[in-house]
């Protein structure tokens, strides 16, 4: 190691080291491909011409950009205009060679993505949601000037998929007033602009156990009209083949080489030429990869290492392409040919320590949970960081993630808790989250607190909770519900006043919500109270850190405030962290800047002696008590 590379600690060269996204490519000029990296130090959209090994970046803004799409013919490179990370936007375009943007579909007003669809022959399709007028679809045929809505609801829905020859839209939505159980319905594109009702899918409206289907694309050929449905009828999602002419449904019995039905959650895209399925299996926090014959229902386990697949797209050659990490190893843009596709410039960085598995008795059933001790020649117990996901419809997976790493580092243990809510683990777990909104999360993760201290795993007076989005709620809450639990608070991006935060968030999250609790806070305001952190902000008895977007549409600043302002009330110690951007931030030197100032948080709270394994100070401080970046370290808002 160079003496200029160890200067750097390893947390944060995990942080700076260039990523890639797995790369998406143009149906019809598949050597033409897109991609997302963090090489300039933001994530932004990067055009790769894969016949000439060129790259290109296209976007280039303040706050970074992720959401892009590429016409089929691979001419065009669209991508999300918002502002400052808001999510509140327009479509931009830009030829795939380079050139100027131009705004990619005229007339439309701003507003937050419902999904896009471009067809073959030009057909665009738009989805917006706005809070005045929920959902609405937006049709421009090839050759019209001006856009056309084809499709309004109050309830939130989106863009499914456009059929291979653009003459059948299949639309997600919620018109039955549950968002988190989906219907489908198929619309015929007619020539004046308007569109014919073809099949409806909805395994929600008048039944007692509502079960969820989801668009997973048209089969790629010419006139054909099978449409790839994900559906919950035996209690998790797996796919099947439904032909939205005919009505015919083909159930897929998808088993491994020993005849076993695959456990957990199962999703499946159509191989080039739609003879085949492309299958991606999650169970258990990890992923892998089969290929599935449809003429005689032959599942191949294609080799992938055990970790997770963080997304895959089968080639037209034949290979597979998978974008790969471990908790120990971090990610790869690989291929079923044996080969590391694509690699981000620079140096790889750090690995860490791989998992372990642990599950633990719970409330509501055995609850999985991913532990990770630090590598150091101390024995436990340790000082723990539990790290709670967001979601809640996500989860923790054994996959590289540069946070816990870095906690790992500084002689932390990590401990992450697939509570119920989340994915992988089937519908009744998911679905478990009603009424008791984070109450019910917080009881399994205090059944694997327990477990971490009776195991002599965790230190139990130095215990900090932590986590962003919904886990940055789970933790105000939980310093709240569970005061005696914890020595210390981190919350990123939270929902803290939960009556605000409905008034404030965007549509896609109130619809949410109104499911979660069975209706507004006008109709069930004793719910929503119940589950707020506000309502138990007198119970907290621990040091609070927060930090917030100024622009986040989904965990919006106002709600953040009304929480800050009882504890500064109250008088119980907090620090608060505002930062310019929205729902987190797509620039590599502010996440770091983030997690140095966590890091200062705990060490001066906790007690930790803040040095890392490599010998480095934990938090970037000089001898003189000033961070790197010249602020000091004494507390309150930055």
């Amino acid at each position: 190691m160079s003496e200029e590379k160890s200067a750097v600690p390893a947390w944060e060269q995990r942080f700076r080291a260039a990523r890639v996204s797995l790369p998406d490519w143009a149906e019809d000029a598949p050597d033409r491909a897109l991609y997302v990296s963090n090489a300039t130090g933001t994530y932004e959209v990067y055009a790769w011409d894969r016949a000439t090994g060129t790259h290109r970046q296209v976007t280039d803004r303040p706050n970074g950009t992720t959401d892009a799409e590429l016409s089929p013919d691979g001419d065009w490179v669209w991508w999300f205009d918002d502002h400052d990370g808001d999510e509140f936007g327009v479509w931009r375009r830009q030829p795939f060679a380079g050139g100027p943007d131009e705004e990619a579909v005229p007339g439309l007003a701003p507003s937050y993505s419902a999904g896009l669809a471009v067809g073959r022959d030009g057909t665009v399709v738009v989805g917006r949601s706005t809070d005045e007028h929920g959902t609405t679809l937006h049709l421009r045929r090839p050759g019209s000037a001006e856009p056309v809505e084809i499709y309004r609801h109050e309830e939130y829905g989106g863009i499914g998929d456009l059929s291979h020859d653009s003459t059948l839209l299949a639309i997600d939505h919620t018109e039955h007033g549950d968002a988190m159980h989906s219907a489908i319905r198929v619309v015929r594109l007619t020539g004046d602009g308007g569109v014919e009702t073809v099949a409806e899918l909805d395994e929600v409206t008048g039944r007692d156990e509502p079960r969820g289907v989801a668009c997973l694309g048209f089969a790629p050929v010419e006139g054909d009209t099978r449409l790839l449905v994900a559906h919950q009828r035996t209690g998790r999602w797996e796919p099947m083949v439904w032909d939205v002419a005919t009505g015919a449904e083909t159930a897929l019995p998808l088993r491994d080489e020993q005849g076993r039905e695959l456990p957990g959650d199962v999703s499946a895209q159509w191989r080039p030429g739609a003879a085949e399925l492309l299958v991606e299996h999650e169970y258990e926090a990890r992923s892998e990869l089969f290929s599935y014959a449809l003429s005689d229902g032959l599942l191949t386990r294609l080799d992938t290492p055990r970790g997770t697949v963080g997304g895959a797209t089968a080639r037209p050659d034949g290979t597979v392409e998978y974008l790969w990490s471990s908790a120990a190893e971090p990610s790869a843009v690989r291929s079923t040919a044996g080969t590391v596709v694509l690699r981000a410039p620079g140096a790889v960085p750090p690995g860490s320590v791989p998992v372990e598995d642990v599950w633990v008795d719970g409330p509501g059933g055995r609850v999985h949970a991913l532990v990770q001790r630090p590598a150091t020649p101390a024995q436990g117990p340790y000082p723990t960081v539990f790290e709670i996901h967001g979601g809640p419809t996500h989860h923790d997976s054994d996959s590289f993630a540069a946070g816990p790493a870095a906690w790992l580092d500084h002689g932390f243990a990590v401990v992450r808790v697939n509570y119920r809510g989340s994915t992988g683990y089937g519908q009744a777990w998911t679905d478990a989250l009603h009424e008791r909104v984070g109450l019910i999360e917080l009881e399994d993760i205090a059944a694997v607190r327990a477990w971490a201290v009776e195991s002599g795993l965790a230190d139990r007076d130095r215990l900090v909770l932590t986590g962003g989005s919904w886990g940055g709620y789970l933790t105000l809450l939980g310093l709240g519900v569970q005061p005696d639990s914890w020595a210390l608070g981190i919350a990123a991006v939270p929902v803290a006043d939960y009556h605000t935060a409905y008034a404030d968030e965007m549509e896609a999250l109130k619809s949410l919500d109104r499911t979660l609790f069975g209706g507004t806070p006008e109709e069930v305001p004793e719910r929503f109270t119940a589950s707020s952190p506000l309502t138990y902000v007198e119970q907290v008895r621990v040091p609070v850190y927060i930090s917030a977007g100024v622009n986040d549409p989904r965990c919006p600043i106002r709600q953040i405030e009304n929480y800050v302002e009882r504890l500064e009330r109250l008088g119980k110690p907090h620090e608060v962290y505002r930062y310019d951007a929205g729902h987190g931030s797509l620039v590599v030197e502010e996440r770091i800047r983030q997690l140095r100032l966590e890091i200062d948080f705990v060490r001066r709270y906790l007690g930790t002696d803040g040095h890392t394994a490599d010998g480095h100070t934990a938090d970037g401080h000089t001898a003189d008590g000033h961070t790197a970046d010249g602020h000091t370290a004494a507390g309150g808002t930055v």
